[in-house]
C-alpha cells in the first residue's frame, strides 16, 4: 500500500482560474514528483478599477511518496 501526502499551495494568474491551476501544477511539479491530483479549496479574485486583475486559488496537491 502506498502513502499519499497532501500539501496546500496558493497560485494566481492574470488570465483565468484555469491558468492559475496550471501554474500551481507546473510549479509544484518542479520539486514534487508523483503528483496525483489537485483539489481546489478556495477561489478568489482581486479587483482593480472595477475589473478583475488577478485570479487566485488555494489548492491541495496530493502525491505518492517514493519508497526509496
Amino acid at each position: 500500500m502506498g502513502i499519499v501526502k497532501v500539501i496546500e499551495v496558493i497560485a494566481s494568474s492574470e488570465k483565468s482560474f484555469d491558468d492559475a491551476i496550471q501554474n500551481a501544477v507546473k510549479e509544484v511539479s518542479k520539486t514534487v514528483h508523483n503528483v496525483d491530483s489537485v483539489f481546489i479549496k478556495d477561489l478568489k479574485v482581486h479587483v482593480k478599477d472595477g475589473k478583475i486583475s488577478t485570479y487566485g486559488l488555494i489548492c491541495k496537491v496530493s502525491f505518492r511518496v517514493d519508497h526509496h
